[in-house]
């Protein structure tokens, strides 16, 4: 049986008094897609900015390939990636410059056949050489998708990736997903308001509430445990006991 790529034992973040994630425990396989789900304040953006390195850990351990990301923070990011729809880039560059850069500072090599790759992949052609101020929402959420491709990672964290697509585009992003777990292995842990969304692409799901794991299985595991119609639903009652 495969080791699992990334491995989360009992980790915790306090701010003060505030336990804003409190001793969650879990793993990811290789080629392994998890969801990670909650309301809003539930934990889930704490967590992924320690997996990152971004926040330290008030308790708990980081493992990712074998290593631990307290000691072996460069090694590991370098096989890691990370997109979100709030992800921020230089505003004055071009999207092929922002991704020039992105590949200097990975070190890539063949870098003009990395860039034409994924703006291809991402329909990206149209408006490669457009500044980046004067992107769409949509089209921005396709840059930090290339941002985040272009590096070939082995485990990529994604906030809420299709949030700011139509549902072509969005339909076409997480096929190329289910493609790079197919092709190369690809880890994901993924976050998404969309529930069907949620449905599709999980192999599992982690369901967080007040920094807490409290459901974790499949979709249907999940909605069968809590006595409800579908995933939103559970979505929803979990959601309104958190503002209890």
């Amino acid at each position: 049986m495969s080791s699992p790529v990334l491995d989360v034992t009992d980790l915790s973040k306090r701010f003060g008094d505030f336990p804003a994630v409190d001793g969650i425990s879990f793993s990811i396989k290789p080629g392994e897609i998890l969801g990670l789900l909650g309301p809003n304040g539930a934990g889930k953006t704490t967590t992924i900015q320690m997996l990152l390195g971004l926040v330290t850990p008030t308790a708990g351990s980081i493992r990712m390939f074998g290593m631990d990301l307290s000691t072996h923070r460069e090694a590991i990011l370098q096989r890691v990636n990370f997109s979100s729809t709030y992800i921020s880039m230089p505003q004055s560059l071009t999207v092929e410059e922002n991704l020039w850069v992105i590949a200097r500072l990975y070190g890539l090599s063949d870098i003009p056949r990395r860039v034409g790759d994924i703006v291809k992949k991402l329909e990206m052609e149209e408006f490669r050489t457009k500044v980046t101020r004067k992107l769409s929402s949509g089209q921005m959420t396709r840059v930090t998708l290339a941002k985040a491709f272009l590096t070939e990672p082995k485990i990529l964290f994604l906030d809420e990736p299709t949030a700011s697509l139509d549902p072509d585009i969005a339909e076409k992003i997480r096929a190329l997903l289910k493609e790079e777990r197919r092709s190369s292995g690809l880890s994901i842990l993924y976050t998404s308001h969309n529930m069907r969304e949620m449905e599709e692409m999980s192999d599992r799901i982690i369901f967080l509430q007040r920094g807490k794991i409290v459901a974790e299985g499949t979709a249907q595991e999940i909605v069968t445990r809590f006595g409800q119609a579908d995933l939103e639903e559970v979505f929803l009652k979990l959601a309104r006991e958190s503002r209890c």
